[in-house]
């Protein structure tokens, strides 16, 4: 496999476990454990890590390593902004298409997401968290729209790995929130399925801010 397909690798693994909350910010991201995990190069690995800090998604130090970037509240804040605007646009979009298949394909990454948590396995639930998230803009058909969300590089705020009360009280509401608004597209309840989301934010900013 050639050099670039196999720096693409890295960086999408990386990126999925940055933005799936599975790489904390401040994490230290070691090239020969990444090269070793994924089987490649280290050349493939560092010029993955340099695309990921020109997404801002890590950072290098100034006595050397790379680590995912840590968030501050000014960052929390305007991604949330962002998140509402694009994802609040996205869902007005799917109400107008009404389509069964996208439907059916969110209840099925519900259901993975129990699945997950049920099982214990935090990293996967947290990956279908995204993936809910995603499919959303992705059911939109809207291209533009679907390259804003991507190249923005948005992260999951409030999903936190383990199984202590607390966190499983934010998995627990997190699939309730998911289903909610499956259901209200279903029913064609627009107003529930505003709510739903916009509080589904909000709790995922309030959580987020707690960390930083």
């Amino acid at each position: 496999m050639k050099e670039d397909s196999l720096a693409n690798r890295v960086y999408l693994e990386v990126r999925k476990k940055i933005l799936s909350s599975q790489l904390a910010g401040g994490a230290r991201l070691v090239e020969s454990a990444w090269a070793d995990k994924l089987a490649v190069s280290r050349v493939a690995v560092r010029e993955a890590f340099m695309r990921l800090a020109g997404e801002s998604l890590v950072e290098f130090g100034e006595k050397g390593g790379c680590f995912v970037k840590k968030m501050t509240v000014e960052d929390v804040r305007d991604i949330r902004e962002l998140r509402e605007l694009l994802e609040v646009g996205a869902l007005k979009i799917l109400f107008s298409k009404k389509d069964k298949q996208l439907i059916d394909d969110l209840e099925l990454i519900c259901n993975d997401f129990s699945d997950m948590v049920s099982k214990g396995y935090y990293g996967g639930a947290c990956e279908a968290d995204v993936r809910f998230h995603e499919r959303i803009i992705e059911g939109t058909c809207n291209s533009r729209l679907i390259a804003i969300y991507k190249n923005s590089n948005i992260p999951l705020f409030h999903m936190k790995l383990g199984a202590i009360l607390g966190q499983m009280e934010d998995y627990l509401d997190t699939d309730q929130e998911h289903r909610a608004i499956v259901d209200a597209l279903k029913a064609d309840d627009w107003n529930k399925a505003y709510e739903t989301l916009v509080h589904h934010l909000d709790r995922g900013e309030q959580e987020a801010l707690e960390l930083v």
